[in-house]
């Protein structure tokens, strides 16, 4: 398979998906690799592919190890969303460190609907999951496709209640595609991929040779692209350290639409909702503040 290389203009040349995915891994493998250092880098020369920074042969070999990895984790379909080619969606650059490939499962073309972060806590309340799916079978009757995390808590509450209410729903993962966590989402993960949309930017052959606590930093940053790839973030419920705040200081950033739920001000002890509030942020004290403002 080839894509058509393009500066915001007409083709100019046929490139390798499966060339520019094995320099980007090798990129990744690179001494002291991060999304900041790759970001700047690219930063650097606009126009630069991955494979413009790595030799050929060590593309090709990456590239290799990458699908013999996928394949062994069970995924045998996927593809690759590439900045300068194809259909990689702009407004990703609105993220302050934007990735330049991700990877995906399922109907990309769900990216180019109306898209609304639903997230929150992981050791969620039971009201939190309640409202959390109330909010997605509200989103889906009014046809925005419900984003998430895939995380406990909220986030599954998020991705289940959408699917019940047979709606759209897309996962913006903190794992390489072919990987769980948490493992008992495992079968909802591989129906959102079949049904839906599961979205990954995290570096397949990284996260294979790092330990645990090195891979946890990837799962906030899967906030921040979560929320450029949205036009909207709805926080249910969240604790002060709580990785969803990642995602609200994104929002901002980007100049995306902030929900704070009301029952949020009301817990005792939480500062981040009045401080996301000042800079910005709506309260939510009914659903239509959520409707007037998406709707202006």
């Amino acid at each position: 398979m080839q894509l058509a290389l393009s500066h915001d203009g007409p083709a100019l040349a046929p490139i390798s998906p499966r060339r520019e995915l094995g320099a980007y891994e090798a990129l990744w493998l690179e001494q002291g690799a991060t999304f900041k250092s790759l970001a700047d880098r690219f930063a650097a020369d606009p126009t630069a592919l991955p494979s413009d920074f790595v030799p050929p042969s060590r593309a090709d070999a990456c590239a290799d190890e990458v699908f013999a990895t996928l394949k062994a984790a069970g995924v045998h379909q996927c593809g690759v969303r590439l900045n300068h080619a194809g259909d990689y969606p702009k407004k990703l650059r609105d993220a302050r460190h934007p990735v330049e490939m991700l990877y995906y499962q399922g109907a990309w073309e769900l990216t180019e609907t109306r898209c609304v972060a639903v997230v929150g806590s992981r050791k969620a309340s039971e009201d939190g999951v309640r409202r959390a799916q109330q909010i997605a079978r509200a989103l889906v009757k009014r046809d925005f496709t419900v984003v998430s995390g895939l995380a406990e808590g909220i986030d599954t509450a998020a991705h289940t209640a959408a699917l019940a209410e047979g709606g759209r729903t897309a996962a913006v993962i903190g794992t390489p595609l072919g990987v769980s966590y948490p493992k008992p989402n495992a079968a909802l993960q591989a129906r959102i991929a079949q049904e839906h949309l599961v979205i990954s930017q995290v570096p397949v052959l990284r996260y294979a040779r790092q330990a645990v606590p090195q891979n946890r930093l990837f799962f906030p940053e899967r906030n921040v692209t979560m929320s450029a790839l949205t036009e909207a973030t709805i926080i249910v419920e969240a604790g002060e350290t709580s990785g969803t705040l990642t995602q609200a200081r994104a929002a901002f950033y980007q100049g995306r639409k902030l929900f704070i739920l009301d029952s949020c001000f009301e817990r005792p002890g939480l500062t981040w909702p009045h401080k996301f509030l000042a800079e910005g942020a709506i309260r939510v004290r009914s659903y239509d503040d959520i409707w007037g403002a998406l709707d202006s």
